[in-house]
């Protein structure tokens, strides 16, 4: 690979450099403490904060691969897939017609890809860090479950009212939480809860496998607690991945479960399903918001997005080959010649359709492929393994199933606080599914 080539004329120049400097030889602990920060931030921090810890990263990683001997790149079909979907998005913005705009969010879209890059060979070289960096989201993701119970206890007024409240009693609104992410929206909180919610997966499974029962048992409310807490946020579009979440969880953990326990673990499900049921018919507001889910055109906000969908059908009929450029300045201008009055929108309100619109039809299989294959690849080890890392991969798979699924209804997937999670997830699959990764000693087919 001609790249590697390049990368090892460059490492040698500066070989007798890196050989006296402390700080060089220590990189990676740097970079380890940019991704903890991102991770961090991203709960509390503007948009703009969690980018500089992760443009710090970025920049240390780059400075590792030029100057630590025997960095290399290394190319998955995955990575491949990216690639040409980069390259799409690259043709894409420098065909749009609002350049400008379209180049700020090429800039993001470069960010996180770096990011991507800077975790895969952070982690490669230190594996043992995946369970530190989980913990540490599991962490910030407790801190948001309380602030959630914490909201809604208090009903906080400021943005509980954001549901169609037209055809409803009094007692069928519902208070809506939104955390302490930046800008407070119940659903981009909602997002937020669903991809972190599987990282608290790791307090739970982890202890099982050291026999450590009372440490599993505090683990699993964690988890039901960050559970809840998306339920509050009243996201409709977060209750459907979440149910998605829960189903390919008991999937995985049945598969590991020995007969005798398979048959308990079924009929735990069938009572936590009854239990949930009975929960959901029993509080009003809940019901209310359920079932607005089917209400189709009779709910003002599902109207709303499918006035949107037929809007963004029309810009992707006429730009369906490279579509208008990627950003929401860009998208938000070319919108407004093809909605309809008074159906003002910031995106496509489904990420799958907002990356056709933005980047042609080509861009949506280039990622939809390369989503599939790293998916593929995990389900794969799951199957075939059974050793620590599949408790990484197995959380990593519940995390982007819930955003997969809720991004069918919403772009918060796009905000910086979801999108570094995916790609760290994406990562974690990527690490460890590696053909020339090393596996446990324990490791079995």
């Amino acid at each position: 690979m001609l790249l590697n080539k390049v990368l090892g004329f460059v490492q040698n120049l500066f070989l007798p450099l890196y050989n006296k400097s402390f700080v060089l030889k220590n990189l990676d602990f740097f970079i380890y403490i940019s991704i903890l920060l991102v991770i961090i931030s991203s709960a509390y921090a503007t948009s703009d904060t969690i980018s500089y810890f992760a443009i710090f990263g970025i920049i240390l990683t780059l400075i590792k691969l030029l100057m630590k001997p025997g960095e290399k790149f290394s190319m998955t079909t995955g990575d491949k897939l990216l690639l040409i979907y980069f390259m799409i998005v690259i043709i894409s913005v420098a065909g749009s017609s609002l350049f400008i705009y379209s180049l700020k969010g090429f800039c993001k879209t470069l960010i996180y890809l770096g990011f991507y890059i800077t975790f895969i060979h952070y982690i490669k070289d230190n594996r043992g860090k995946v369970k530190y960096i989980l913990l540490v989201l599991a962490g910030v993701t407790m801190v948001e479950s309380f602030q959630a119970f914490y909201q809604n206890f208090l009903s906080v007024s400021e943005i509980s009212g954001w549901q169609d409240m037209s055809r409803l009693n009094p007692e069928e609104v519902m208070t809506r939480v939104y955390g302490t992410l930046k800008p407070y929206n119940p659903n981009l909180f909602g997002g937020y809860m669903l991809a972190a919610l599987p990282s608290t997966l790791v307090l739970i499974y982890l202890p099982l496998l050291n026999k450590h029962i009372k440490t599993a048992a505090i683990g699993f409310i964690c988890f039901i607690l960050s559970a809840v807490s998306i339920i509050l946020t009243g996201c409709r579009g977060a209750y459907i991945g979440l149910f998605a979440e829960f189903i390919i969880l008991a999937f995985i953990t049945y598969k590991f479960l020995k007969p005798f326990y398979k048959k308990i673990f079924l009929a735990l499900i069938s009572a936590f399903t009854a239990i949930i049921t009975f929960i959901i018919l029993s509080i009003t507001s809940l019901r209310a918001r359920v079932f607005s889910i089917f209400a189709m055109r009779d709910d003002s906000s599902n109207s709303f997005r499918f006035n949107v969908y037929n809007s963004c059908m029309e810009m992707l009929r006429d730009n369906f080959l490279l579509g208008i450029g990627v950003g929401n300045q860009n998208f938000r201008e070319i919108y407004g010649l093809y909605m309809k009055t008074g159906f003002d929108a910031l995106s496509a309100y489904n990420i799958y359709l907002e990356i056709a619109v933005e980047s042609g039809i080509f861009a949506l299989l280039a990622f939809i492929l390369f989503l599939g294959c790293n998916i593929k690849r995990a389900v794969q080890y799951i199957l075939r393994r059974r050793n620590p890392d599949v408790i990484y991969l197995s959380i990593a798979l519940v995390s982007l199933t819930g955003m997969m699924i809720h991004g069918f209804v919403d772009t918060v997937f796009f905000r910086p606080q979801i999108q570094f999670i995916f790609w760290i997830m994406i990562g974690i699959i990527r690490v460890i599914t590696d053909k020339g990764s090393k596996v446990y000693l324990y490791d079995r087919k």
